[in-house]
């Protein structure tokens, strides 16, 4: 057997390892089940990866990453390392011999999805593999009390039977106590070596600042600091909408978002990997895996569902050790925002109960039947007929699939995708041309303006309803407009598929798993709570605010957070700024950017001196997020 330090230093260039990799990998290689929770950036892989290639046999990696998984077999195999992933797009001749290469081929890592582990036959060929380590990467997906709980998760459980000897590593970047000791439970960990590491960042300032105009203050932001930096908001529409706005004042930006396809997601990575755009404009489908360092900045332009999310979000800066920032703007509107988002799309028990009625009746499932059948199924079409929110449709499917009930085999998507690839005047004249068309064409551009700007995920039910037609004619004009070359049109046959586990028993199912709803719906809103008072906390060190929610205290602040900066400068001139904020409000209503503006002031300090001012009832803040003097 190999030396770890030897490994270390051979394959991957360090010279020593950081506290807890070498205490994680001598007890790994003790064969002892192993849990490490180590913060965005603590090089979770070397934990894994030095002592795998210590042992005779091969490592098997589980990870629902496939952009994560792609990359660290490329790194391996330029090391000369003999690595696989078992990815989506594979066929299935193509995935047996690969298999062949991990069983006869003395390959030391295979990487796959827990999806994998629910093809038997895959399974089958898995348990024939000289198998001398089980690395579970993003461990806290296994936890429905998790941020990114994935049922597939729970299946991994299941090499326990087939390899009990072999030691199982659970690793993740964020997970709370309550999330710890469930990943032990699931994974059924047998008296696991616990190694966890500080999530504070010392290098990395938190910053809030509550704003009207949160593109002028990113303005400042980016400009102030050109280096690379990543801007998540909250929608895939907001994503192109950013994008835009940026370049307008002379940014390069580009963006990620779960609606594009894998070309145009590996397009627009590279282009910032490479530095071509200082901007990535990007929902959360921009996440886990991602491994450049030099990010000097991220900023949130819209609140974060929990803060786990935000952690992980916030800590791709800085990864080089130099002082970066994690900047969340914020403004009053957002909080109703946020739980309009967040928790008014939680399904209730009632809820979750119509769903599952109208999904048997949709699907024709008589009572007491519907065990083991597959159904193709169609989102928009169900959500359409039955007049149900989508997205609170979805969430209660994915309960239902969380609780075993039934079965999804692939997300939802869109299964059409459209451009207008023709200005705005010749679509005009087009419908002028085209009176019959009209109704269909109008009801695409209201309901989604974008669609000239980037391809468009569309809705056929949708639309067929807004304009009154019927969705064979919708789809019929789509195919005419684009042997027109009006637009630029692509059918994708990617509905999901529904199994039944379970024979239908109506209320007598919801019933037995409505605790379970019940506790989750909780948990987000105490999740989405613990960030609001993130946000609105005044009198405590950011950086300190994060720790305690992870459990983690400590007893000094950080000095640089936005409270920190704050704190000291008000120290200086805070009387002088509420000097010349109340003179200007003396003789008009001004919102903070004009403050700003007109006393030449620091942002920090506006906002230090305006909610002081606030607290002690000297001004007020009216509706039009304009600040007057109080009466």
């Amino acid at each position: 057997m190999s030396k770890p330090l030897e490994i270390l230093q051979k394959y991957f260039k360090h010279e020593a390892f950081r506290v807890p990799q070498g205490e994680i990998i001598d007890a790994v290689l003790a064969g002892k089940d192993t849990f490490g929770l180590l913060p965005t950036g603590g090089g979770k892989s070397i934990c894994f990866q030095v002592p795998a290639l210590a042992m005779d046999g091969i490592c098997l990696v589980i990870s629902p990453l496939v952009a994560l998984m792609k990359d660290q077999v490329q790194n391996l195999q330029n090391k000369g390392i003999k690595a696989i992933a078992l990815t989506g797009g594979i066929h299935q001749e193509e995935i047996i011999d690969l298999l062949d290469n991990c069983q006869y081929g003395n390959f030391k890592f295979l990487y796959l999805s827990p999806e994998r582990l629910q093809n038997e036959w895959i399974l089958e060929r898995i348990k024939n593999l000289p198998v001398n380590l089980i690395a579970i990467d993003e461990a806290h997906c296994v936890s429905q009390w998790g941020h990114d709980f994935r049922p597939s998760y729970l299946k991994i459980v299941k090499l326990k039977e087939h390899f009990p000897k072999v030691p199982f590593l659970a690793l993740t970047a964020s997970a709370t106590k309550r999330v710890q000791d469930d990943i032990f439970v699931q994974l059924q960990l047998d008296n696991p070596a616990v190694f966890t590491k500080s999530f504070a960042r010392d290098n990395l300032a938190y910053m809030v600042f509550e704003a009207e105009d949160k593109l002028f203050m990113a303005e400042q932001i980016l400009r102030k600091n050109p280096e690379p930096s990543i801007i998540y908001v909250s929608n895939r529409k907001s994503c192109s909408t950013t994008v835009s706005q940026l370049q307008s004042l002379g940014f390069t930006a580009t963006y990620y978002h779960g609606g594009l396809s894998s070309k145009e997601k590996d397009k627009n990575m590279q282009l910032w990997m490479d530095e071509k755009v200082q901007v990535m404009v990007a929902t959360n489908a921009f996440g886990m895996g991602i491994d450049k360092a030099n990010v000097k900045t991220v900023l949130h332009l819209q609140i974060p569902q929990n803060l786990e999310n935000y952690y992980q979000e916030a800590g791709r800066a800085g990864r080089n050790g130099n002082k970066a920032f994690a900047v969340l703007i914020a403004n009053l509107s957002d909080v109703l925002q946020a739980e309009g988002q967040y928790l008014s799309v939680l399904p209730d028990k009632s809820f979750l109960n119509l769903v599952f009625l109208k999904l048997c009746s949709f699907l024709q499932i008589a009572y007491g039947e519907g065990i083991d059948e597959q159904f193709s199924f169609n989102l928009n079409r169900f959500c359409t007929k039955y007049n149900l929110s989508t997205l609170k449709v979805y969430n209660a499917m994915q309960f239902l699939d969380r609780q075993g009930i039934i079965s999804l085999t692939q997300e939802f998507s869109e299964k059409i995708s459209v451009q207008f690839v023709i200005p705005s005047k010749e679509v005009i004249r087009y419908i002028s041309l085209n009176p019959s068309d009209e109704e269909i064409i109008l009801a695409i551009l209201r309901t989604y303006p974008g669609v000239y700007d980037m391809p468009t995920a569309f809705n056929v039910s949708l639309i067929a309803k807004k304009s009154g037609a019927d969705e064979n004619k919708t789809l019929s004009l789509l195919q005419k407009l684009k042997e027109k070359e009006v637009i630029d049109y692509t059918a994708k046959n990617n509905d999901a598929t529904i199994t039944f586990n379970e024979i239908r028993e109506d209320e007598r199912t919801i019933n037995r798993v409505s605790k379970y709803l019940e506790a989750q719906n909780e948990l987000k809103s105490k999740q989405l709570k613990a960030v609001l008072y993130y946000i609105k906390e005044a009198t405590t060190c950011k950086s300190k605010l994060l720790l305690r929610y992870f459990g983690e205290t400590i007893n000094y602040d950080c000095g640089i957070c936005s409270h920190c900066i704050a704190k000291t400068s008000a120290t200086k001139n805070t009387e002088t700024v509420t000097e010349k904020i109340m003179v200007l409000l003396d003789s008009q209503e001004l919102n903070s950017r004009a403050i700003q503006m007109m006393t030449k002031c620091s942002k920090e300090d506006v906002i230090f001196a305006l909610q002081e001012l606030l607290e002690n009832d000297k001004i007020i803040l009216k509706p039009n997020t304009k600040y007057s003097i109080k009466n």
